[in-house]
């Protein structure tokens, strides 16, 4: 079920499902631009055999896959989050931190690879003058316009999305009719391409082999998914039922779109540009589609063609880093694992567009040498996603046969494609190790925050702290795993009244923390209480002991005017083993703890309460 957070945190504006889907599309769909020669690169002439390959992939695997991650997060959580309710605690959140590693990789060379190819379709337009022929800094130009947009402020995005998507596919549609109309009435070519096959591949079995093992080299066609389930949100629907069967009528339709345009697109151009313009300089290079609407359709419309090309590819880089907009933050602040501004979209707007410029400069903005690094993160994700989902069905065997193979498919995939182009693990690698250093880094800073948001009383706990008649509220710290005897509760309270001049008059009550997921960060304090003999117990479950101490006392600070107090004994562990325990598990040496979290949540001393050690 979906958590209330998630509800909350829904948008307002929703639009139908095929708007939706070109939203998801100027991610998908872009990669039109520079599919098919990346395909005929890996794959020669057998690239239309691989890009089957791929369809078959596409809606017999993927496809599955992600209708299910739907099914599990109608709001948009996608299948990261599945994963984390999976492996909970702290193996769940680093599990989270490579994943986010591997994302980051996905949308950061989605920006700087978009970004690269409008550059190389706005360089080889014939009609561009030749001091224009610069990639890297055409491309940076191009990430900073991102850039300054996303600084401005990013509205209607489905709209303009809505009318880029369409008017690309129309663009292209032209173009592959045209070119099939070519193929028909210049058959030789066809026949040419075939004889190419039969005299470099012999038999349909090997040329079929050699397609399945070149397969994860054209995985960037796989592009989409993920982002499809992150815009459910957007979808209009009225109940979670309907959002759901909108979400995958959306992913259906994208990816049956997708595969006739990635077939078509591969024997247009496979057939119809010689081999030696898809290499480094030549004019299909990045641009295959853009080669063959100037070739076939003249300058005019291929201008067209290209600018299309350009705003769609530059609105995918704005969809990559509207992805990372949402991803980190839903993640890493919440860890404690990234400081507060973190959840402003201009401060990581900022670093994502620095990180782009180091890629685009590190890769000389060559559209080819992306392609690695970006199949890399895409698998992995869908990999994750697969995962998740064979975890999810376990239980039902039908299910786990068929998920367990796409698992196979894409672990294949996915080690292939690393070990054959390891650059996309490097990078990958890079931003883990960024992210796992600062979020231990920010844990640690941010260890001693007031982390909890609200105080949440039950009827007793009220009754209770109404019974103490000069609000001066006293509390007795208790470790919960003591248990509830009288013989020890009046032993304590006997203790903390002779340690502390405290008379038989004074009214104690005992404060018990559970310790909860001490991975997690912040959250509402739900305090119960219970009676035993003569004694009050207020108890709670939370992540962080002293944290929650000091919360509570703050609350009761600002409801009672007066200044409450608490008190501790000291333990005996070490300061060095008490810190640790404190940053990973929760608990710790809690008194100078929760001193210091009261310390900078309450910089007046006068209003502070006060912490008791004996």
């Amino acid at each position: 079920m979906p958590s209330a957070r998630d509800a909350e945190e829904q948008p307002e504006a929703q639009s139908p499902w095929w708007q939706v889907m070109c939203l998801t599309g100027v991610d998908y769909f872009s990669t039109l631009g520079y599919q098919p020669g990346i395909a005929f690169l890996a794959a020669g002439l057998l690239s239309p055999l691989a890009t089957l390959i791929l369809v078959l992939v596409t809606l017999f695997a993927a496809l599955p896959v992600y209708r299910r991650v739907c099914q599990q997060s109608p709001y948009g959580q996608g299948s990261i989050a599945m994963l984390q309710k999976i492996f909970p605690e702290w193996g769940g959140k680093l599990f989270v931190l490579m994943l986010l590693g591997f994302a980051t990789t996905d949308f950061v060379i989605t920006m700087t690879l978009s970004a690269a190819d409008g550059a190389a379709h706005l360089i080889g337009n014939p009609i561009m003058p030749h001091w224009v022929d610069h990639q890297i800094l055409v491309t940076l130009l191009i990430l900073a316009t991102l850039s300054a947009i996303f600084l401005k402020g990013f509205k209607e995005a489905i709209g303009i999305a809505t009318v880029l998507v369409v008017s690309y596919l129309l663009l292209n549609a032209v173009v592959v009719v045209v070119c099939f109309r070519e193929i028909a009435l210049h058959p030789a070519m066809m026949t040419h391409w075939k004889e190419g096959l039969v005299n470099l591949h012999e038999s349909p079995w090997k040329m079929l082999a050699v397609s399945v093992l070149l397969f994860p080299r054209l995985a960037l066609g796989l592009s989409g998914f993920e982002t499809g389930v992150a815009v459910m949100p957007l979808i209009r629907a009225d109940s979670t039922e309907k959002r759901i069967r909108n979400a995958r009528y959306l992913l259906l339709t994208a990816a049956l779109i997708m595969s006739v345009f990635l077939m078509a697109t591969s024997i247009a151009s496979t057939v119809l540009i010689p081999a030696k313009q898809f290499g480094p300089g030549g004019e299909a290079n990045g641009r295959a589609m853009a080669y063959l609407a100037h070739h076939y359709l003249g300058n005019a419309l291929g201008t067209a063609y290209d600018i299309s090309t350009i705003l769609i590819l530059g609105f995918a880089g704005a969809s990559a880093m509207a992805g990372l907009l949402n991803l980190i933050p839903r993640y890493l602040p919440r860890f404690g694992m990234a400081p507060e501004w973190a959840r402003a979209s201009r401060p990581l707007v900022l670093v994502f567009m620095g990180i782009a410029t180091l890629v685009t400069v590190a890769f000389k903005a060559d559209v080819d040498a992306q392609g690695g690094a970006y199949a890399t993160g895409v698998l992995v994700l869908i990999t994750s996603a697969s995962v998740a989902v064979l975890l999810s069905v376990w239980r039902k065997p039908a299910l786990r046969v068929i998920f367990l193979l796409t698992t196979a498919i894409f672990v294949y995939t996915t080690a292939v494609n690393m070990v054959e182009r390891p650059e996309g693990l490097k990078i990958s690698s890079m931003f883990i190790g960024g992210i796992l250093a600062v979020s231990l880094l920010s844990r640690a800073l941010r260890s001693v925050e007031l982390r909890i948001t609200e105080i949440s009383l039950d009827e007793e706990s009220e009754g209770i702290l109404a019974e103490d008649s000069d609000q001066v509220i006293r509390l007795i710290a208790r470790g919960p795993e003591k248990g509830d005897a009288v013989e020890l509760l009046d032993k304590a309270d006997a203790q903390t009244r002779r340690f502390h001049n405290l008379s038989a008059d004074e009214c104690l009550i005992f404060f018990e923390v559970v310790r909860g997921d001490a991975s997690d960060f912040s959250e509402t304090l739900c305090v119960k209480g219970r009676r035993v003999g003569r004694h009050s117990i207020l108890s709670a479950t939370s992540p962080v002991v002293a944290n929650s101490i000091a919360g509570l006392l703050v609350y009761l600070e600002r409801r009672t005017g007066r200044t409450p107090h608490v008190y501790f004994r000291w333990t005996e562990a070490s300061p060095m083993k008490n810190l640790f325990r404190f940053l990973f598990l929760g608990e710790g040496d809690t008194a100078p703890l929760t001193q210091e979290v009261l310390r900078r949540a309450i910089p007046d001393p006068k209003r502070r309460p006060i912490v008791h050690v004996s």
